[in-house]
């Protein structure tokens, strides 16, 4: 009898623990939402609808893409309005997604993504190397200027000389001074270019790809900000470049496809410096773009 009532407790027991756990509410496991491929047709909308150039070129790279980069397709932005910075940022990704870049092998016992070593991969744009050889150095990416205005100079005396007498135009580099410093008279820097190979026909005139684009200039100070000439027009035509005569030479050294090292051919005397290329649009409508990575050299303390 005993055994008969245990047995009747324990399957009512049994019964309710079961209908416990089978109306208990489950916690539907969380969604992973789906994200959504960049193509032609939602960069123009966000630019139409004012998004700033850095949040679409971070989108495009964050995101998996599907755009034409052909030169019919390329065309196709320019008509959409889409902007040269975004277009080359097109570029760059679709290029990136069809040839994966393969690591540097480094020659030296040192950790493949030390990035303090100049054969690890590198983001694009200028480094400069600091500390002396033989110890431990550090290499210091130099952020590209931000959109640098333009000034013309000279304006009065090329109207009332009709011509004779050249305008200047000149890129106004914000603030007096570079945030990247150093005080080696003679500094190394490293530039590493993205690979467009698959876009040569088409994208050379807008893309800086190689270090001969390139014009070392000291430029001048001013009270808020600074200043160098990239470009000068007269009755006799109109040039694009720096002036010759706050030109720096340097060496080039191709150290790895798309890598090269660069130094200056002599001392560089304390002031304000900046590695400054003029480029053309993308289109010949498309206004020239000044690319700028600006750096000051400091005396040695005593």
């Amino acid at each position: 009898m005993r055994t008969c009532v245990l047995g009747i407790l324990l399957v009512t027991f049994c019964s309710i623990l079961a209908a416990q756990q089978t109306s208990a509410p489950q916690t539907p496991a969380p969604q992973t939402p789906t994200q959504q491929t960049m193509d032609m047709s939602a960069v123009v909308q966000l630019e139409k609808a004012g998004v700033s150039d850095t949040v679409i070129i971070g989108m495009i790279n964050a995101s998996p893409c599907n755009f034409d980069t052909s030169t019919n397709g390329i065309i196709a932005f320019k008509n959409a309005g889409v902007d040269d910075a975004v277009v080359i940022a097109i570029i760059n990704r679709m290029n990136s997604l069809a040839h994966p870049r393969p690591p540097y092998i480094a020659s030296s016992p040192v950790a493949l993504d030390d990035p303090d070593d100049p054969m690890s991969p590198h983001e694009a744009g200028v480094y400069l190397m600091t500390g002396s050889p033989g110890v431990k150095q550090t290499m210091i990416f130099i952020d590209r200027v931000g959109e640098s205005s333009m000034k013309v100079s000279n304006l009065a005396g090329a109207a009332f000389s009709f011509g004779t007498a050249k305008m200047k135009l000149k890129a106004e580099i914000p603030g007096p001074h570079a945030q990247t410093r150093t005080t080696d008279a003679r500094p190394v820097f490293y530039m590493y270019f993205p690979d467009i190979s698959s876009f040569a026909a088409f994208g050379g005139p807008g893309i800086v790809t190689s270090p001969n684009q390139f014009s070392l200039l000291k430029v001048e100070e001013q009270k808020n900000d600074r200043e160098t000439v990239v470009a000068s027009a007269g009755i006799t035509g109109a040039s694009i470049g720096a002036d010759e005569k706050k030109s720096v030479p340097f060496t080039t050294d191709r150290v790895h496809p798309r890598m090269y090292k660069i130094t200056p051919s002599a001392d560089l005397k304390p002031g304000e410096y900046a590695f400054i290329a003029v480029i053309q649009g993308v289109t010949p409508e498309t206004p020239p773009t000044t690319v700028v990575y600006d750096f000051g050299v400091d005396a040695k303390p005593q």
